[in-house]
């Protein structure tokens, strides 16, 4: 789940800037950052430890409480030798992690997943190799797969292009694309997790989406009949939705996944952004096997009291089949109530 695209980025990068390894990195500032291009080779290799170490470490409230330090006098070659060791080091984290593992990442949920920690280790690797190559005068570019890996798991907020380079480029102020207006501030976005009693409701990206259009099982261990068909024509919605530049991860689809064994039993999800009444509407559903034990009423709870509890929701509703008795059950508990019957069947509502 990465880590051999961390492995190819730093070669990579090691490939680009060797050959000017003679050259006095400290008096050279890298294309387009404050640093030269020693802090920046440095800030490389202080990344990728610290992804390493907070992944293998499971932090969970703040970045282990250690800094890379240079031996004295180490030269250009003795730094490239300390980013491909530490980069090494994040793709054993990533290889070895278990799926469900998290740790500790500020921005902007406050964790990600060894997906999430691999793609964060791609992204400082290929763009500040991007920027030391412009401020060495030497040539690079990443493999397109390289720049798609960190796109569809870290900004799926941003439209999609031709070509996956100059979109990362574009999408962290390095770049133009014709169309779209220059970016001076920018941020990545790793999934977001929601926390119930017995799961979590765990952000689907748009790589995973994908996956489970073309029929996989984007990257979830799930019960037996799963997913759910109603999970993978979520998921082409929301896929739907990142092609056309419009997709919020925050109103995209969650998978429901049992802590007590990492299995996946279903999907939940918002069918778009809420309106400019703050209305959105929820809908959810479960692999067969994982009916009847109260799962999602545990999950239509968590996810109606996190989006209620924003400024920019103030109504959620859900549409439910007239037949459907067990479905108006969980709706019933999870505290919506029946305003209205429409062509789809019934419609309930909830109010902050």
């Amino acid at each position: 789940m990465g880590g051999d695209y961390v492995t190819e980025s730093v070669a990579g990068c090691l490939a680009a800037l060797r050959p000017a390894v003679e050259r006095d990195w400290t008096k050279l500032r890298a294309a387009g950052l404050e640093w030269n291009c020693h802090e920046t080779a440095v800030h490389i290799a202080d990344d990728l430890i610290a992804y390493a170490a907070n992944l293998a470490g499971r932090a969970q409230d703040a970045y282990v409480p250690f800094e890379l330090k240079l031996d004295e006098g180490t030269d250009n070659a003795g730094l490239l030798h300390v980013i491909e060791t530490t980069g090494a080091l994040l793709a054993a984290a990533v290889r070895t992690a278990p799926r469900e593992a998290r740790a500790f990442h500020p921005y902007p949920f406050r964790s990600a997943n060894r997906e999430g920690f691999a793609a964060m280790g791609i992204a400082e690797v290929v763009l500040h190799t991007r920027d030391l190559a412009g401020g060495l005068g030497l040539a690079y570019e990443p493999p397109s797969a390289l720049a798609e890996f960190v796109l569809t798991r870290l900004f799926p907020h941003v439209q999609p292009g031709p070509d996956h380079w100059r979109t990362l480029l574009w999408a962290t102020g390095r770049g133009e694309l014709p169309g779209r207006t220059p970016l001076t501030e920018w941020r990545w976005n790793n999934n977001l997790v929601l926390s119930a009693d017995r799961l979590t409701l765990q952000g689907i990206t748009p790589a995973a989406a994908r996956d489970l259009v073309a029929g996989g099982d984007g990257g979830f261990e799930w019960i037996d009949g799963g997913p759910f068909d109603g999970t993978r024509e979520a998921s082409g919605f929301l896929l739907k939705a990142y092609e056309g530049g419009v997709h919020r991860p925050e109103f995209g689809v969650f998978a429901l996944v049992r802590r007590e064994d990492g299995r996946a039993i279903g999907g939940i999800g918002f069918h778009g952004a809420p309106d400019e009444e703050g209305r959105a509407e929820i809908g959810y559903d479960l692999v067969e096997g994982g009916r009847g034990n109260g799962y999602a009423t545990e999950a239509l709870r968590a996810l109606s009291q996190w989006a209620l509890a924003r400024d920019d929701v103030r109504t959620l509703f859900a549409t439910v089949e007239r037949d459907n008795l067990p479905s108006q059950a969980v709706v019933t508990r999870a505290g919506f109530r029946k305003v209205s019957e429409v062509e789809e069947g019934l419609a309930y509502e909830l109010r902050d």
